[in-house]
């Protein structure tokens, strides 16, 4: 015979398994629709996300002109770029195929670090929140890690590229990533902290001193849009996990 303790008991299962239930079906019911794939070439330069005149050591001629030259640029070439690929068909020579391709990775790649770029720049410069925590945790401390985000940002002074810390989804954790192009990257992650070191983002206010470019950078980094990255990044890997 079934106890008064265990019908309470299998009642409180039935019970939980049955909100469970409930709170899967309103998850699945709250959940947006898939986004519609956008059209080839219809991407729209996103406009900056601060003031260009008030942020220190960057000036508003410099910043306009990385944004309206090279970013917008980026993304009117993305933008022809797959226009021609809708094009392509069986016949199409590979050299063609390959090329277009190559240059729809790199265009991709920079209009969404350029994005990323200009969305974390325009704060005061002064760490806190989760960011901080994470950074302390991983690299002993906040100025360590600083300490070997600049030494990588220093390594490509005089050439080109990107500094970004990564939420890296394959290993679970935040790395520094130095590259020399827009089609290197680390294949799965979510970018926190995106530096550009090509010279257009520096050389109209300092010319070949790209240190004193990393000092001004981290004076206006907007640290609060790190961490809502970094929490964004969190429920991915938690997803990707599940």
């Amino acid at each position: 015979m079934t106890t008064r303790r265990e019908l309470f008991q299998l009642a409180g299962g039935a019970a939980a398994g049955a909100l469970l239930t409930s709170t899967i079906a309103d998850a699945k019911k709250m959940a947006p629709p898939p986004a519609a794939p956008p059209k080839p070439g219809s991407h729209e330069p996103v406009p900056l996300p601060f003031d260009p005149s008030k942020l220190r050591g960057l000036s508003a001629a410099m910043l306009i002109s990385h944004h309206d030259n090279n970013y917008v640029g980026a993304v009117k070439n993305l933008n022809k770029v797959e226009l021609e690929l809708d094009k392509v068909t069986k016949d199409t020579p590979g050299f063609d195929v390959f090329g277009l391709r190559e240059r729809e990775l790199t265009y991709t790649n920079s209009k969404i670090l350029h994005e990323q770029y200009f969305g974390n720049l325009g704060g005061d410069g002064k760490i806190a929140g989760a960011i901080d925590k994470r950074l302390v945790a991983q690299f002993g401390s906040a100025a360590r890690w600083e300490e070997l985000f600049r030494a990588s940002a220093m390594s490509l002074g005089g050439g080109s590229g990107w500094v970004i810390l990564d939420a890296n989804f394959a290993s679970g954790d935040l790395h520094i990533y130095a590259t020399s192009g827009h089609s290197q990257s680390v294949a799965s992650g979510q970018p926190l902290l995106v530096l550009d070191m090509y010279e257009h983002a520096y050389a109209i206010d300092y010319g070949a001193a790209h240190a004193k470019y990393i000092d001004a950078f981290f004076q206006n980094v907007r640290w609060d849009e790190v961490d809502r990255r970094l929490a964004r990044a969190d429920r991915a890997m938690a997803a990707l996990k599940a």
